[in-house]
């Protein structure tokens, strides 16, 4: 599709050299703007000849890690130091990032299920479509940047897929590595209706990550993400190293079909173990207790496999069907 026919116009120019801020419109017509809009801060990095990275936030509103280090990347000005072209958006699903909220408050949408998107569907779908069919294309590196959100904390690990294509696979794990995160994971998963799957299957260097969780940030996970931004555009090869190179050490993790552990009850959590703890298969993890009576035991969860606790369920109420926590096995 020509950009000039996509509902989404960008105010800045792609194929214009020099740093440019702008926004992505969607029209978007509602009670109290007849003619309003949805604006979507985006900024390009662009110098010379050269790879083109595509660099995103709050594909989920609530993962803010993403935000924080992309918005203080939008404020650098050295165009120097960069061989190629960089383009961010720091919130990809700006109403839900609005809203504080894991989907869209406009359509109720998940946007990182829902693609390739629809050009005439919801404002979600409309969002997807138009990383789909205008910016993907453009790129050549892709690195999305998730958290928990509300309900999840997680280990910070960088991640890519399994994939056909073993050579596309060796320079996503590449870039994985190179992201600097403390642990790294491969995974093996079905990504149908996930941006993953959309770029991937475009050919893409695509990494994601998960930093932290619960809604909210520290230092050290906007750190882990801000340094891991710097890593892969310089992997890249669009952004000049420095004099010295900061060294990382990352451990990888492995998962399998046991690793997930799901409530098979609702009440109040008690965990038993914390995130990033080391346990061994039937060792007690969690109880959950029933908040309707006091004469009903606590539900006990042992773990089905030894290896450290990489992501763990927030707030402490629990439902049938959350994920309770996760266990990753450690790599030698």
């Amino acid at each position: 599709m020509n950009p000039i026919d996509h509902p989404i116009k960008s105010s800045i120019d792609f194929a214009k050299d020099g740093i440019q801020h702008g926004f992505l419109r969607l029209p978007y017509s509602r009670d109290d703007s007849a003619w309003g809009a949805i604006l979507i801060p985006i900024v390009q990095f662009k110098q010379g000849i050269g790879p083109t990275a595509l660099l995103t936030g709050a594909n989920h509103g609530d993962e803010y890690e993403g935000p924080i280090a992309l918005f203080n990347f939008a404020q650098r000005t050295d165009i120097a130091s960069f061989q190629g072209r960089v383009i961010i958006i720091p919130a990809m699903n700006y109403p839900a990032f609005q809203a504080g909220t894991r989907v869209s408050p406009l359509d109720h949408l998940n946007m990182n299920r829902i693609f390739p998107g629809k050009v005439d569907g919801s404002v979600t779908q409309i969002l997807a479509d138009y990383f789909s069919r205008i910016l993907l294309p453009l790129a050549d590196y892709v690195l999305d940047i998730h958290s928990g959100g509300k309900t999840l904390d997680f280990l910070p690990f960088a991640t890519c897929h399994e994939l056909a294509d073993k050579q596309q696979q060796a320079h996503c794990e590449a870039a994985m590595q190179a992201f600097g995160a403390p642990y790294y994971l491969k995974l093996v998963e079905d990504t149908r209706g996930m941006y993953d799957h959309q770029a991937e299957s475009m050919g893409k260097v695509f990494v994601s990550t998960e930093l932290g969780g619960g809604g909210t940030t520290t230092p050290r996970s906007i750190l882990i993400a801000k340094q891991g931004i710097e890593n892969f555009l310089i992997h890249a090869g669009i952004l000049k190293p420095p004099a010295t190179m900061q060294q990382h050490s990352s451990q990888q993790l492995v998962m399998d079909s046991s690793s997930y552990i799901f409530a098979e009850h609702q009440g109040l959590l008690e965990p038993c173990v914390a995130l990033g703890d080391r346990v061994e298969t039937k060792q007690l993890l969690a109880r959950i207790h029933c908040i309707e009576r006091t004469d009903q035991a606590p539900y006990a969860y042992y773990a089905p496999r030894s290896g450290i606790i990489m992501a763990r369920h927030l707030p402490s109420l629990i439902k049938m069907g959350d994920c309770l926590q996760v266990i990753a096995g450690l790599e030698p």
